[in-house]
């Protein structure tokens, strides 16, 4: 029995725009295809970002470049929205995500969190007569 909140094959271009459309959501919950279609973008384009710094301004691997740091920022609203409703999918609270300020140990529990199955929506009690 499956408890998925969102389409159970969703690809990884509706995972995209899913995850632009919903920018600025926090409410709401997101599957676990989209929360790993869209970071699996995000890391991507990323990547991509670092390849141009160093190519075209010659910037280090160290080094944050204009075209990372510009990708990092604009992407920052809508990493933070998917996660807290990837967390809600699974069941757990935003606050989760304070996991992430303990150095290795943080990042092992958040990557648990985010791979916990969905949900069920809890149904509200039907009124009395």
């Amino acid at each position: 029995m499956s408890y998925t909140t969102t389409e159970p094959r969703m690809s990884f271009g509706t995972a995209i725009s899913t995850g632009f459309r919903r920018y600025a959501e926090f409410t709401g919950r997101s599957g676990v295809a989209e929360f790993w279609w869209f970071m699996l973008f995000i890391v991507l384009v990323n990547s991509a970002a670092k390849a141009l710094d160093s190519t075209l301004l010659g910037a280090d691997s160290g080094d944050a470049g204009l075209f990372a740091t510009l990708w990092a920022l604009g992407t920052l609203v809508p990493v933070l929205a998917i996660a807290v409703r990837r967390l809600r999918d699974g069941g757990n609270r935003w606050t989760q995500l304070f996991w992430l300020l303990l150095p290795i140990a943080g990042l092992i529990v958040i990557i648990i969190r985010f791979c916990d199955p969905s949900k069920p929506v809890p149904v509200q009690d039907a009124p009395v007569l």
